[in-house]
């Protein structure tokens, strides 16, 4: 039977992939240069995840660290953050929110073409699949509810404290949000979906008037975060490519998306029987998170369908990057294909919702 967890090592490499290479000389002898104590040759592998930023297993003998780059090519405006990912990582390391150790940033492009950072190699689990197959019932369930607890505890974080006040526009998070996915989709639209437009004009009538803000994700689910080898305890949170300052619903709405869809669908959850398996269903998890930030029980409907909105906007970027040959990964196209259904789920939830 195929695991579903992996080691973040070598069982997860690839070759580096043709559109992905670098000139490795260049590289070492500008690393060597910045982190002392480098001796002997350099071996430099894929990483097999990573959609939207090339990812790297970089090796000196017997020390490793973990290299991600923008990933070549024109690319959409405010995409593919990698500075933005170093800096909150950075900013969270002395928190009880589990991040990797940051080691060097580079915004040179004649470097190896792209900004890039380096950070510490982490050992542990990662669950790619949100079912969580091949533990008990009460790991699964441990899972569950360590990942509930280290959202909430990144939206408990004083980021001003952090020294993040600038990074994001405090306020307005869901209107500038929905203006910005519509404009990706836009730009990155492989065939039209007429959901997709009725979407973004529902969601720009529909923002809440809460309008809280916190330190926001913008990724947070499942895969993007790494359990220790033997508890179930996340000892480090993954992919902050996305993270600003925003709306701490759009995190939580986002973590619960696979609820609502089928597991065919992309690695959804709803039709299983959740109770027995140990995960919570989707009122009892948001219950969990409440209780843990203190907000008062509320309706999700909007932030669940921006999530599939934003989702079928991502997707599709994914798409266009496969077509014009810059996939970060081996099943872009896969990834890709998904955008009609992620926008046809999220109009069927308004509709169910008698919110047309």
């Amino acid at each position: 039977m195929a695991r579903n967890f992996s080691y973040e090592g070598l069982s997860e490499t690839i070759p580096v992939r043709e559109a992905h290479k670098f000139d490795v000389g260049q590289f070492s002898e500008y690393i060597r240069a910045k982190i002392d104590g480098l001796d002997g040759p350099v071996d430099v592998v894929q990483m097999r995840a990573g959609q939207s930023n090339p990812t790297y297993l970089i090796k000196y003998r017997e020390r490793e660290w973990v290299l991600r780059k923008k990933p070549p090519g024109d690319l959409l405006p405010s995409a593919h953050a990698v500075e933005r990912e170093y800096r909150v990582q950075a900013a969270l390391i002395d928190t009880d929110v589990p991040v990797a150790r940051m080691l060097h940033l580079c915004e040179d492009t004649d470097v190896i073409g792209t900004p890039f950072y380096v950070m510490e190699r982490m050992v542990g689990r990662v669950f790619h699949v949100n079912s969580v197959p091949d533990v008990t019932p009460q790991e699964r369930s441990q899972i569950w509810d360590a990942m509930n607890d280290v959202l909430a505890r990144l939206h408990r974080i004083d980021w001003n404290t952090c020294g993040l006040g600038d990074f994001g526009k405090p306020g307005n998070y869901f209107t500038r949000q929905v203006g910005r996915w519509g404009k990706q989709w836009h730009l990155s639209k492989q065939s039209d979906i007429p959901e997709m437009e009725r979407l973004i004009e529902w969601l720009d009538s529909h923002v809440p008037e809460d309008d809280e803000s916190t330190l926001v994700h913008g990724d947070f689910r499942l895969g993007n975060m790494m359990f220790h080898a033997e508890r179930p305890e996340v000892i480090a949170i993954f992919d902050w490519e996305l993270s600003t300052l925003g709306h701490p619903l759009g995190d939580l709405a986002y973590n619960v998306m696979p609820f609502y869809m089928a597991p065919e669908e992309f690695n959804g959850l709803k039709g299983l029987e959740l109770e027995s398996m140990g995960i919570p269903d989707p009122e009892d998890y948001v219950h969990r998170y409440c209780a843990r930030t203190g907000r008062q029980p509320f309706d999700l409907t909007f932030y669940v369908v921006f999530s599939l909105f934003r989702m079928a906007a991502i997707a599709e970027g994914i798409l266009a990057r496969a077509a014009g040959g810059n996939a970060s990964s081996s099943n872009a196209r896969e990834v890709g294909a998904m955008t009609g259904r992620y926008a046809e789920r999220a109009w069927g939830l308004i509709e169910a919702k008698g919110l047309v």
